[in-house]
């Protein structure tokens, strides 16, 4: 992923208002960012821990989306759970339901777009390697880095073309 300013990432969010886009909190050190790992950036709002926002690059153009974790989504320590981007398994709540509102008319009325994504939307890390989800026993999968990435971005675009279709 290209660097991003707070410019860019503001402007990119496709299911916020204005004010709402201009109250969002921006996720501590952002410009650090590992960007050549990363296929999309990811974070929760420091302010509500319940708000998180997704910024992907599609067709040229940055596409922001934000979630909210869904109450009483979160596994129990004892189940395993996968992100349906990056298919990573994780233990205990590292696995949340987030509700992505629609966009146009359909956001409008109230509807939602659900997924079952890593709580802290790392997938770029995990699928790389560089964060680790080890706690007890983990699954091992054999596919190659690249092509864990190119299911990653599949599963990425489904779901923005979810949201904003």
């Amino acid at each position: 992923m290209r660097p991003l300013t707070e410019t860019d990432i503001r402007a990119s969010f496709v299911n916020l208002s204005k004010g709402e886009v201009k109250r969002l909190d921006m996720p501590q050190g952002f410009e650090d960012s590992p960007w050549a790992d990363l296929d999309f950036l990811g974070w929760r709002d420091p302010g509500a821990p319940g708000r998180m926002y997704l910024v992907a690059e599609r067709d040229g153009a940055l596409i922001g989306i934000a979630l909210r974790s869904v109450n009483g989504a979160v596994r129990g320590f004892t189940s395993r759970s996968m992100c349906t981007l990056c298919l990573t398994t994780h233990s205990g709540g590292g696995v949340t339901l987030m509700a992505a509102r629609r966009t146009g008319s359909a956001g409008r009325q109230g509807n939602t777009v659900g997924q079952y994504l890593c709580a802290d939307l790392a997938c770029s890390l995990y699928i790389r390697g560089i964060r680790d989800t080890t706690v007890g026993r983990t699954l091992e999968e054999t596919l190659p880095t690249e092509a864990k990435i190119e299911r990653t971005l599949r599963n990425l675009d489904t779901f923005i073309k979810r949201v904003t279709g």
